[in-house]
């Protein structure tokens, strides 16, 4: 697996997220392998997509690369730090600075605006209000929403709340958005837009990783990892794609 650094001390295309070897066993009497020596990088640039049915083991995947959860074997590394080796404050800090999150359900906070939303990704942070507020205008734009900054989540469609909810996440300038099922609330078109963001977002910087059911939306990514009983069963880049860091 290839080291990587922060932004900042990048110099080429560099792994942010990597999975080294890596089981997640649930149970005690009967044991349950949701993952089974999954080996993976990440690299800033790349869009990537992870798809399989019901119980192959993307769920449990999204959650150790989200660093929401740690692993019964192997090391999960954030540009290049081994997280499992680290407190839980070091390690909520390190996920904070490189990971940001986008749910099927928006998890918008209903009596806050738009831009009320984008900053509670910002609180602690360590900005000025001004700080903030600039910050998160700034991901408004980037989601075509700036001009509904001031509207509640019931004054905005399916659509627009999703993409809110892309903003709070690319507000911090994550090293990868991990983004979980980003289409399944949303009608065809709706879901169409949220594609086109997501392409759009990349950045030599920036990874795009979707975790889906859904073959179209996965086959929208660069490459594709497709999971059967816990394992990787193919990593495929597909045709449309131009190379990592592109």
């Amino acid at each position: 697996m290839t080291e990587a650094s922060p932004p900042g001390e990048m110099t080429g295309p560099q792994v942010v997220l990597a999975l080294e070897g890596v089981s997640r066993v649930y149970g005690t009497e009967v044991l349950v392998r949701a993952l089974d020596d999954v080996s993976l990088d990440i690299w800033a640039g790349e869009y990537l997509s992870i798809v399989g049915p019901s119980g192959s083991g993307k769920s449990t995947m999204l959650g150790l690369l989200g660093v929401l959860d740690l692993p019964t074997e192997g090391a999960i590394r954030v540009w290049g730090t081994d997280v499992t080796c680290l407190a839980d404050g070091e390690r909520s800090r390190l996920r904070g600075e490189a990971i940001g999150f986008v749910f099927q359900q928006f998890h918008l906070i209903p009596h806050l605006t738009a831009l009320g939303n984008v900053e509670t990704a910002l609180l602690y942070k360590g900005l000025s209000a001004r700080e903030r507020r600039g910050r998160a205008m700034a991901a408004l734009e980037q989601v075509g929403l700036e001009a509904r900054f001031d509207h509640r989540p019931v004054q905005l469609s399916g659509g627009e709340q999703q993409r809110v909810a892309i903003a709070r996440a690319i507000s911090t300038d994550p090293g990868v958005v991990l983004a979980d099922e980003p289409t399944g609330a949303l009608d065809s078109r709706n879901a169409d837009n949220v594609m086109q963001i997501f392409e759009d977002l990349r950045s030599p910087e920036r990874a795009i990783c979707t975790v889906t059911h859904d073959l179209s939306v996965a086959n929208a990514a660069q490459r594709k990892i497709s999971m059967l009983d816990g394992r990787i069963v193919s990593d495929e880049m597909l045709s449309h794609d131009q190379g990592v860091g592109t």
